[in-house]
């Protein structure tokens, strides 16, 4: 009885990361179709958007860094200001 309980958990484990990933994927074509509605594309239009935008990867936190570094840099932001708008810029999406 107890041999039988192991390749029922390892299956059970296994469907319960395939939800995982379904839903993560979901998320993203909810995103990306609200995203397409708001700009009201139509057709090869919206074809193309929602294909480039389930295609595109997450920005990570280096990415994130880098972007709001350099728009510090370019508003020439020092000390305290530049922290504010540091942390500010990193927590955004």
């Amino acid at each position: 009885m107890k041999m039988l309980h192991v390749p029922l958990l390892v299956l059970g484990v296994l469907i319960s990361a395939q939800g995982f990933a379904a839903t993560a994927q979901q998320e993203k074509m909810k995103t990306c179709n609200a995203d397409a509605t708001a700009k009201t594309l139509k057709g090869d239009e919206r074809k193309a958007f929602m294909s480039t935008c389930l295609k595109a990867k997450p920005a990570t936190q280096q990415d994130k860094m880098k972007t709001c570094n350099a728009t510090a840099g370019e508003q020439a932001l020092k000390g305290d200001a530049r922290k504010a708008f540091m942390s500010d810029c990193l927590k955004k999406k």
